[in-house]
């Protein structure tokens, strides 16, 4: 592995989308990326890839192997940010696989599976208000309707695509026969501190949580604060304050379980006012969907308890529930050798954040390798994962995927 030459290149990528406030901000469809995209195809090319991009903009660089019709090996991430994000949180991934196919070149290594590196189109969401968006074209899962969503100036997905070159009429060519397919590998930085706390380099991700989120509403009786004696009240932000602590002591019972009020509001939202009614958002996120689900029926349950003790009327709305996506365990078993081979441990830990592979659950096995965040910080323009950590996960991906294309 050339690890100066996957640091420059990330610095050199990194030059395009600059924020002028701070940090990186590179939309899809629009001429950051599309710099972006022009300067990792020249890596690709430069690494002796076959290069082209499919109907919904995902760059793809391919390297043939010997078995004629053999299913390809997938290496994959993302090169669009959300605002003012950092350098590493997609990048890394398409740099890594890139650095690891032009490493085999050089070598004159051949495999029997081909391998291709794959910078999916818009996984962010930043832009249209929903992600993943390549990846969903790939399994199949995109649709007419998701052409139909707009940014914040009402341009719609289908008219960026236009805009840029795009037929979106010819978007579901993008769509892969899962029987082309061996399997998806990914880089990426943690974006926690879990490898840090543990001083590892790498990790083994044993599958992608899904988020489940909840939007609460409590409606109480607002009134005067200082003529309402408390035992007369429908104070709902008490009620709610007793729902969170419930949510929290819940979540705490399971060892992969996270959950987020993120936010709150109260009305009237006077000093002197009793609320009269509080609304709040949870996030809540397990790798073992039963799990996760245990906790959700759980804290309803309580919520309903709660609100029924203190007179108050309670209304949970689901706004969105994914399924969470759990590693190959064949896959996982190629990356803990592929650590063994680059002389690190194998300390498997679970992704908290939505990665690409979400979308390929019922379409391939899907692998994942962290890279070591410094202090946890990402979607942050002081994001920063160290070179020698970046090189190490390229090197165990190198080693992940010639056990994966030369497996039959």
């Amino acid at each position: 592995m050339n690890k100066e030459r996957l640091w420059n290149r990330l610095h050199e990528l990194s030059q395009y989308g600059k924020d002028p406030i701070a940090g990186h901000t590179r939309f899809s469809f629009t001429k950051e990326e599309r710099m972006a995209k022009d300067l990792t195809a020249k890596y690709m090319l430069e690494a002796g890839l076959e290069v082209r991009e499919d109907a919904i903009g995902n760059l793809i660089g391919r390297r043939e192997g010997t078995m004629s019709g053999a299913p390809a090996v997938l290496i994959g991430s993302h090169l669009d940010s959300v605002p003012q994000g950092g350098m590493f949180d997609g990048p890394l991934g398409v740099l890594a696989g890139i650095e690891v196919l032009q490493s085999m070149n050089e070598r004159e290594i051949v495999t029997d599976h081909p391998i291709e590196v794959i910078a999916f189109t818009d996984e962010e969401g930043s832009r249209f208000q929903f992600g993943l968006i390549g990846s969903k074209a790939v399994a199949g899962v995109l649709t007419e309707e998701d052409l139909q969503r707009s940014d914040q100036n009402g341009i719609t997905l289908g008219q960026a695509m236009k805009e840029s070159g795009f037929d979106p009429l010819r978007f579901k060519e993008a769509a892969r026969d899962p029987k082309t397919v061996k399997g998806y590998v990914e880089v990426h930085i943690e974006q926690g501190k879990v490898l840090e706390t543990n001083n590892l380099p790498i990790g083994v991700v044993s599958g992608i949580a899904g988020p489940l989120w909840l939007n609460w509403k409590i409606k109480g009786e607002a009134g005067h604060a200082g003529a309402t004696p408390m035992q007369l009240r429908k104070d709902p932000l008490v009620a709610a304050a007793e729902i969170m602590q419930d949510i929290e002591e819940q979540s705490k019972k399971y060892k992969n379980a996270v959950a987020t009020v993120g936010k709150i509001s109260v009305k009237p939202a006077g000093v002197n006012v009793i609320p009269g009614e509080v609304e709040f958002t949870l996030d809540l996120r397990d790798i073992d969907e039963a799990v996760r689900d245990t906790i959700e029926k759980t804290i309803v349950t309580n919520a309903n308890k709660i609100c029924s003790k203190r007179k108050v009327e309670l209304e949970v709305t689901t706004l969105q529930r994914v399924a969470p996506v759990p590693c190959s365990p064949e896959i996982r078993q190629v990356i803990e050798h592929a650590c063994s081979q680059s002389g690190v441990k194998a300390y498997t830990l679970p992704s908290g954040a939505g990665h690409d592979g979400m979308q390929f659950k019922d379409f391939c096995p899907i692998g994942m390798i962290f890279v070591q965040s410094k202090d946890g910080i990402s979607h942050n323009p002081a994001e920063w994962s160290t070179k020698e950590d970046c090189a190490k996960g390229a090197e165990v991906l190198y080693h992940t995927v010639l056990g994966l294309a030369n497996s039959k």
